[in-house]
């Protein structure tokens, strides 16, 4: 296992997002190499924090390199926070991060099959275990592939592109990143395949989120770690594309609304209350220096709730 560096994203507009109390308990549901769950808990006094990863790397350097503090590190993913919180005998908290999206470390370590800029085998899976990308390119359907080209990468030639991956694997089933990188330049236009950005980019993407259960997981922690937080409790979520921020936007949206009635009703007949207030109501996106700083900052987006 390479090192596991962790550059924590947009910091200290997650620290002043979460308005820490010294003797709150706080989860980060993404705990990566540690970055942002030592920053938290070197904060806490009487609190206490605890961190999730389901990726065995990040849990092992996240246990590092959070020694000496007031934090717990439990390998699962963030959709199970309920059950990982109330094994530890906590049964709410007063804030929670959720940093999305793959690592810079899988990024980096090429054996883990996420990068299509290193030939490596065809894997992506964040937990190490389960079906794999390749698995999964060399058994789908064209029509699902397709379908997960589209809807998770939104890519405008999913339909040639997965043709192409079909008809490849008949002849070689696909087993590196490399190939598949291929498979995908060359089955877009020359024209795309000159521009600056690698043709394969929403492919990985796509099957990435696919492998992983990445949105159906979001959806489902963000309803859990919601549940858990006390009154005045606070939700900061990083996102790193228009996928996962679209979910994050509604369903903050959703919560901060008071009125459900259908918008055809002239005045509200629902009584609603709102459960949360959003704390920032437009996307806190990263500065000049950090950009400068960390490249994997220029697609974050950060949106903070706080619970009513």
């Amino acid at each position: 296992m390479m090192e596991f560096s962790h550059v924590p994203v947009l910091l200290d507009e997650c620290l002043e997002g979460l308005a820490i109390d010294p003797a709150g308990t706080y989860l980060d549901g993404t705990a990566g190499g540690g970055g942002h769950s030592s920053e938290i808990a070197k904060r806490l006094t009487t609190g206490r924090l605890v961190s999730l990863d389901q990726d065995p790397d990040a849990v092992a350097a996240a246990t590092e390199r959070l020694k000496g503090l007031p934090a717990t590190v439990v390998k699962t993913n963030f959709r199970n926070a309920r059950e990982a919180l109330e094994g530890l005998g906590i049964c709410s908290i007063n804030g929670a991060l959720l940093d999305l999206g793959v690592s810079s470390h899988q990024l980096d370590d090429a054996a883990r099959g996420f990068s299509y800029r290193a030939d490596a085998p065809l894997d992506m899976r964040m937990s190490q275990t389960g079906p794999t990308a390749a698995e999964l390119v060399n058994t789908a359907s064209r029509e699902e592939l397709a379908r997960i080209l589209r809807e998770y990468g939104e890519e405008p030639f999913a339909w040639a592109i997965a043709g192409r991956l079909v008809r490849q694997r008949e002849e070689q089933p696909f087993a590196t990143t490399l190939q598949l990188a291929g498979a995908v330049a060359a089955a877009v236009p020359p024209a795309v395949r000159r521009k600056d950005k690698n043709p394969a980019r929403r492919t990985f993407q796509a099957l990435r989120i696919a492998v992983n259960g990445e949105l159906d997981a979001l959806s489902e922690g963000l309803e859990e770690i919601f549940e858990l937080l006390s009154p005045g409790g606070r939700l900061a979520v990083i996102t790193f594309h228009s996928l996962e921020d679209r979910l994050v936007k509604n369903r903050f949206r959703q919560w901060a609304t008071a009125c459900t009635c259908p918008p055809e009703y002239p005045v509200c007949v629902c009584g609603g209350r709102a459960k949360a207030r959003l704390v920032n109501k437009k996307p806190i996106e990263a500065g000049g220096g950090e950009l400068e700083e960390n490249r994997r900052s220029r697609s974050a987006k950060l949106r903070v709730l706080e619970k009513l």
